[in-house]
């Protein structure tokens, strides 16, 4: 037997040599003896780290080869292609801007965590009521215009809502009767703190979803905008609630579905 790398030995491996086939053509391989851990072949034959018995044994070789072919294979298992690394990425983002429901009136609480304001407070005779049917809210009344008045609202009692500080916008779902309202939130949990008002319009009978930015909410009290308070801050918000105050008298009713607080997305 031939010397490679100047030593006999009687250990060979099979060397697949790789040409261009014409069609039918068998595979030529040729036996090249090897050294023990001689040359780059004889590192590659050599039986992985925890392969029992001596590597002098028949089919030691043998036995390397397929470590390394089985590490290769746990190799590739264990990657992380590219397409599910921009999956994870996505999704990470995604719950990082997802919505968080606030009221859902479909699965949601008695409307006795509502308190109605209306201008009887300051001697109008608007009325108006808060009420779940069918899966949602109905705020509805009628609003007068006599002895100075001309509102109705409805308002969430004190609670805390735990938002991050990145939350900017609330998206409500409503159905309305084509008069316009106002979204209203508090920071401060007392009953004349300043109310924050955002108006929407709505047209009659039709499910509308409204996203109102934070920076669009106007500081008031008792109806005057106020100068000088801090914006809305989405840590802060203790309650939400909905008013009517475009001036006209007559009846009104707005059905709500859901109110949620939303993160807008990066730019």
């Amino acid at each position: 037997m031939e010397d490679f790398d100047g030593m006999n030995t009687s250990r060979t491996a099979v060397v697949v040599t790789r040409r261009r086939q014409a069609p039918g053509d068998a595979v030529a391989t040729a036996p090249v003896p090897l050294g023990p851990g001689d040359g780059l072949l004889g590192k590659i034959c050599a039986p992985p780290a925890g392969l029992d018995g001596p590597t002098d044994q028949p089919g030691a070789g043998q036995r390397g080869l397929l470590g390394v072919e089985a590490g290769a294979r746990d190799r590739r298992r264990n990657r992380i292609s590219p397409l599910l690394m921009l999956w994870l990425l996505t999704m990470t983002t995604s719950a990082a801007h997802a919505d968080m429901p606030l009221f859902d009136f479909s699965t949601e609480t008695p409307s006795s965590a509502w308190q109605i304001v209306n201008d009887g407070v300051m001697g109008g005779v608007s009325t108006s009521r808060f009420d779940l049917t069918d899966g949602v809210a109905v705020f509805r009344g009628e609003v007068s215009l006599e002895n100075y008045g001309g509102f109705a609202s409805v308002r969430s009692l004190p609670a805390r809502y735990d938002m991050q500080q990145d939350v900017d916008a609330f998206v409500i779902r409503v159905r309305g009767d084509g008069r316009r309202y106002k979204l209203t939130a508090r920071m401060a949990r007392s009953f004349d703190g300043p109310v924050y008002q955002a108006a929407f319009a709505t047209r009659p009978a039709e499910w509308e979803e409204h996203r109102l930015p934070f920076k669009d909410f106007v500081p008031t009290f008792r109806g005057r905008v106020l100068s000088g308070e801090p914006p809305l801050d989405a840590t802060k918000i203790a309650s939400v609630g909905f008013l009517i105050a475009d001036k006209q008298a007559g009846p009104f009713r707005l059905e709500i579905a859901w109110i949620k607080a939303v993160t807008s997305p990066p730019p």
